[in-house]
């Protein structure tokens, strides 16, 4: 096929015109065109009165070779091949590998190797997604809290209950298996193209369901409420793996996918002396807005036109921190994320509309290890807990969350806010300072309006901050060597967000590929 990059249409453009579009690209007649595969859309808000979009293409025509030694525009290429190839050879396992999570990073893991034949056991903490959205509904309903099968724990990880968003920074091939294998699993095709693709929670439950069910369809094995409590190594090899009640599972590979808020398995792992070490995170509140302000912000008049609009806003203070949204919930609502008892975390989720009334991201203060006060390896998870420990204390107890009007916090307004806050089961209106130490107030008190700026109505007075965000991202690296392996013992492979090698559900999954792949290699026959 023939690639076309820089196609542009009018929001409405329909697909007959990008067919002529592409038919002009080419010098051809539109008849010479079998078939036009979207490979890329974007949205182009730069000028208001100019919204448009811009596609990529995979054209199909009789005569490739021909057409493109007389094509003569930039813009015109031989399409790139981007499907997946499996490691070539015949691996074999001694004992069938582990993996331990069953979030982006281990579900891609088990899935891999599932289909390189490995048929791997997946052991996961949480339930499944019918009984863990049974447990999330009566914790944010009723503030009752199973500290096994949460917003953190259970199938599909933390990024079930979310957007549900699939952009990333990283430039794998692995990321094309990944939308791919999302969209065979029930997702919208659209998700291969759109610049920023999302599922949302609700399909995304579905589609994390048939991963699992095509796992066991190749003989692999999923067991849910199946936590791992230790970890069997003799002579710097793994052996084997304890669960909770007592059970002993041997094995030589072990897939380390526990997700960023797994802190008793860390404290199991430094207590055993696996290699690890602190590094930066972020934390700080959710904003929420109204999604129509925000929708007229990026587009203008346009905006009924268009789906809901999003945005990701960076500022660095005077004193060199850097303050960001990250992962804005379109139409979302900000939710109860806690994992342990006493303490308290939010985060963003939106359903695949994106319909609700508000708009909301995490605003997020760089922590870094100098902000901890001590080196120990887990010191930043400790630091995530006190925080979370204040914001419950402060919250009043029973998770309820606490918030405060940006006009009340930057002191430019006293009055009650406007935007109704999402989170559930309740709220309470506090001081931020009450939480947060003061490098992170200052930094957002100096951010907000300066993104108000980049953003009009940002920094308005009735926007709400709800405290605390702070599962970003894993406080903590889990090390390990070029294949993968951890140094405490052959056959670990520290994986995805928890072990500190990813920052989203994409990243995550193809690091999970790429430790299969790892596994496969290092059991070669």
């Amino acid at each position: 096929m023939i690639r076309i990059t820089d196609l542009k249409l009018p929001i409405h453009g329909t697909e007959e015109q990008l067919k002529k579009k592409a038919a002009k690209a080419l010098a051809v007649p539109m008849e010479a065109i079998l078939k036009v595969k979207i490979f890329r859309r974007s949205l182009d808000a730069r000028k208001k009165d100019q919204i448009h979009y811009v596609y990529v293409v995979d054209v199909e025509v009789g005569e490739e070779k021909k057409i493109l030694s007389k094509a003569k525009g930039k813009n015109v290429s031989p399409s790139p091949d981007y499907s997946y190839t499996f490691p070539h050879g015949q691996a074999e396992c001694a004992h069938r590998p582990i993996v331990v999570g069953f979030g982006p990073g281990g579900m891609f893991a088990a899935l891999l190797l599932a289909e390189m034949g490995l048929k791997p056991i997946v052991l996961e903490r949480g339930g499944d997604v019918e009984s863990r959205k049974k447990a999330v509904d009566l914790f944010w309903k009723e503030g009752k809290l199973d500290t096994e099968n949460n917003v953190q724990f259970g199938e599909g990880g933390a990024g079930t209950f979310s957007d549900g968003k699939l952009t990333t920074r990283i430039k794998d091939p692995r990321c094309r298996k990944v939308l791919e294998a999302l969209v065979e699993a029930g997702a919208p095709e659209e998700i291969l193209y759109d610049a920023k693709p999302h599922i949302g929670t609700d399909l995304l439950q579905g589609v994390v369901q048939r991963i699992r069910e095509k796992i066991i369809s190749l003989g692999g094995e999923v067991r849910f409420f199946a936590k791992v409590t230790d970890i069997e190594v003799k002579n710097g090899r793994v052996q084997g793996v304890i669960l909770a009640d007592g059970e002993g599972i041997q094995t030589n590979d072990v897939v380390l996918a526990i997700g960023h808020s797994a802190r008793d398995t860390f404290e199991m792992l430094y207590k055993n002396g696996v290699s690890m070490e602190q590094k930066p995170f972020a934390m700080g509140v959710r904003i929420e807005h109204p999604q129509k302000m925000i929708d007229f912000a990026q587009y203008g008049e346009a905006a009924e036109k268009l789906p809901p609009a999003d945005y990701r806003l960076t500022h660095t203070t005077q004193k060199g921190r850097g303050v960001y949204t990250f992962c804005m919930c379109p139409g979302g609502y900000v939710v109860a994320a806690a994992s342990e008892e006493g303490r308290l975390t939010v985060n963003g989720m939106s359903q695949h509309a994106r319909d609700g009334e508000n708009a909301n991201s995490a605003l997020l203060v760089q922590v870094f290890p100098e902000d901890f006060g001590s080196d120990h390896p887990l010191e930043g998870m400790y630091f995530q807990r006190r925080l979370e420990e204040k914001a419950f204390e402060v919250g009043g107890g029973n998770y309820t969350a606490p918030i405060q009007s940006v006009g009340s916090f930057l002191k430019t307004s006293k009055e009650s806010a406007k935007v109704c806050p999402t989170y559930l089961p309740k709220t309470k209106e506090v001081e931020m300072d009450e939480i947060f130490p003061s490098f992170m107030t200052e930094a957002m008190v100096e951010a907000i309006p300066a993104m108000g700026k980049k953003l009009r109505g940002f920094d308005r007075d009735d926007a709400m901050l709800t405290a605390v965000e702070s599962r970003s991202s894993s406080p903590i690296r889990i090390l390990r060597d070029e294949n993968g392996v951890s140094p405490w013992a052959v056959g670990l492979y520290p994986t995805g967000e928890g072990a500190g090698y990813a920052g989203g559900i994409v990243s995550a999954a193809v690091d999970g590929i790429s430790m299969a792949e790892k596994i496969f290699q290092n059991n070669l026959k």
